[in-house]
């Protein structure tokens, strides 16, 4: 016991560079939001409004670059839901079961998830931005869109496959001991993070793409998703409310068709 307290003591620094790196993360996000009257104007000029300013379209923007700003993104709303995750992980390495390094490599995986998610998701932009359908603030400009991602989230919380990796996130003693070797070295420690990343992932992928319908520069909607997914991975306080928030979506996504619609 002894032993384990003097090794995360010792080794405590890499959760000030886990934690540091998701504030700089919203940090970044802060720098990279435009002002409110500048977004607030984009919805009552719409895409000329862009044009007019002579901003980023849809070509100039670059693809890297969206990439990266959906990875700051995810980094800043992702991170902090799966620390408890990190944090079990880190007790198995803390009384003998992994090596001090294994974290970091843990770490390393579940990011490279999440890059993926952000490749994906840049590309998805982009291919809004050249329809017309979301300004490069991030702002749809059309409301059946939004309905129909607020539907595609609130479906997805009664699928087999969420519940699945709900299960997995909110018991991630049982996850690690399933699939975690101590012999494997780093290239388990690493498949393990490609697991528990793609298993995050299966929990969360739908919510995120709800920026699209909050905004991507819209920093409280941002705040707000990632206290609700980091909730919803709590076992006892996260079950009560899936359901529940998947009946709200997909009432909210069909009153938004209905308002798009008439």
């Amino acid at each position: 016991m002894a032993t384990a307290a003097a090794w995360r003591l010792r080794d405590g620094w890499h959760w000030l560079a886990f934690f540091g790196a998701v504030l700089l993360a919203w940090t970044a996000l802060w720098a990279m939001s435009p002002p409110a009257d500048l977004v607030a104007a984009s919805r009552l000029g719409g895409a000329g409004f862009w044009k007019g300013l002579c901003t980023a379209t849809a070509d100039s923007a670059g693809f890297l670059r969206m990439t990266a700003m959906w990875a700051v993104m995810s980094l800043a709303m992702m991170a902090p839901t799966a620390f408890p995750a990190f944090r079990t992980f880190e007790h198995l390495a803390g009384a003998g079961a992994a090596r001090r390094r294994d974290s970091l490599v843990l770490w390393t995986g579940y990011l490279l998830v999440w890059l993926g998610f952000s490749a994906l998701a840049a590309g998805l932009q982009l291919a809004l931005l050249s329809a017309g359908w979301v300004t490069p603030a991030g702002v749809l400009t059309a409301p059946a869109m939004g309905g129909a991602f607020l539907l595609l989230a609130g479906f997805y919380q009664f699928s087999a496959l969420k519940d699945a990796c709900l299960s997995a996130c909110r018991s991630p003693l049982v996850f690690f001991m399933a699939h975690w070797e101590p012999t494997a070295g780093a290239r388990g420690a690493f498949a393990l993070g490609l697991r528990l990343g793609a298993v995050c992932l299966g929990c969360c992928w739908a919510l995120m793409l709800l920026a699209f319908v909050g905004g991507l520069s819209n920093l409280l909607f941002m705040g707000l998703a990632t206290v609700l997914m980091a909730v919803e991975k709590l076992p006892d306080l996260g079950r009560p409310i899936t359901r529940p928030l998947g009946a709200l979506l997909v009432i909210a996504g069909i009153g938004t068709l209905a308002a798009a619609w008439v």
